[in-house]
């Protein structure tokens, strides 16, 4: 007498076949779909009148004349400035603890009163508050946030993590002269969709040819493409973060100062094998103020650098706009549509950065 009943025998195709079939019931937990980004968000424009927050996010502010020049900046535009209660802090070469400055970020962005936040100057630190932003609360309360140089990785994370229109453009440090503020008017305060594109130098209006603010054709064409970039050293360095924005389709422009060529080789080179180069539609290289070739004998330069990395990519790209620590600094708006011709050498917007 078997002391077991019996069973069909089991092959291993039946087997699978089997688990094939009862898996398209159920919906893997471990294997989520990728959820879709947030709409794009714009901030409104400003008025005269609006109020502007200043913030110290990076670098301390160690002379409060300097403090004073920002002021007197922001009331000239017509705006109201509002002071962060961690301004003038400093945790060595830092403008207050992480949680500080990001405090007064936070706060900016709850206030309902405040329509821009500016802050002083860059250096270093931006990267470090990024972790104790808001960023819920920031995609609740949208408003202008704008900066450069070491602001670029707070551009980059708000746009990236709440998909906000942010803008790279002046620090509150920077000349205000003329040019530089009628581009910031125009695309904050107007809300007009400008075509930025190199200014003629006073010198070249009496020449037969450009000289200066010259730009060269690296691969000729025509792209349209998100606005993502700033400052080289600092979105390397957030690379595989959660705080730089997807490069699928994008149009990508990148600045520094004061680098080395092997390092700027070196940081584009991590861009290319992190595989960030094979998604852009086009591509900018702007201004590199002080990244002469080494004495060493043999160094390449920065043309060859960029040359060697962007044109096999096959999309349009020029080198030489007017986008870096120089001036004016224009306010180009991140996360924006635009169109660039690479033979032109402009960036057109699509829409309006405001609303």
């Amino acid at each position: 007498m078997a002391l077991y009943p019996k069973f069909p025998m089991i092959n291993r195709r039946n087997l699978l076949v089997g688990l094939a079939a009862t898996s398209s019931i159920f919906v893997s937990p471990l294997k989520p779909g990728k959820a879709s980004p947030p709409p794009l968000l714009k901030p409104k424009r400003l008025q005269t009148g609006s109020v502007v927050g200043i913030v110290s996010p990076a670098s301390a502010t160690f002379v409060r004349e300097e403090l004073e020049v920002v002021i007197d900046a922001v009331k000239a535009l017509g705006l109201v400035p509002r002071l962060a209660p961690h301004l003038l802090e400093r945790y060595g070469y830092l403008a207050g603890k992480d949680q500080e400055r990001a405090a007064d970020i936070n706060q900016f962005f709850s206030d309902v009163s405040v329509a821009a936040i500016l802050p002083i100057r860059g250096g270093w630190g931006c990267s470090r508050i990024l972790p104790y932003l808001d960023y819920k609360r920031i995609r609740q309360n949208p408003k202008i946030m704008i900066g450069f140089s070491d602001l670029t990785a707070l551009i980059l994370a708000l746009n990236a993590k709440t998909n906000l229109v942010t803008f790279h453009g002046p620090n509150g440090l920077t000349s205000w002269r003329t040019t530089q503020t009628e581009y910031f008017r125009r695309v904050l305060f107007n809300g007009e969709s400008v075509t930025f594109q190199n200014l003629k130098d006073g010198d070249d209006e009496n020449r037969l040819m450009q000289v200066k603010n010259r730009i060269q054709t690296i691969t000729s064409g025509r792209a349209k493409g998100k606005l993502i970039g700033g400052n080289l050293s600092v979105l390397s360095a957030i690379v595989g973060s959660p705080y730089l924005p997807d490069l699928q389709g994008a149009i990508l422009f990148l600045e520094d100062i004061g680098e080395n060529i092997y390092r700027i080789d070196r940081m584009m080179t991590h861009l290319k094998i992190a595989g960030l180069f094979d998604k852009l539609a086009g591509f900018i290289f702007g201004q590199c103020k002080g990244c002469s070739p080494d004495a060493d004998y043999g160094s390449l330069t920065l043309e060859e650098v960029v040359w060697d990395h962007i044109k096999p990519l096959g999309i349009p790209a020029w080198y030489g706009a007017m986008i870096g620590h120089i001036e004016p600094v224009l306010t180009l708006p991140i996360g924006l549509e635009v169109e660039i011709d690479a033979d032109t050498g402009t960036i057109r917007m699509l829409e309006s950065a405001v609303v």
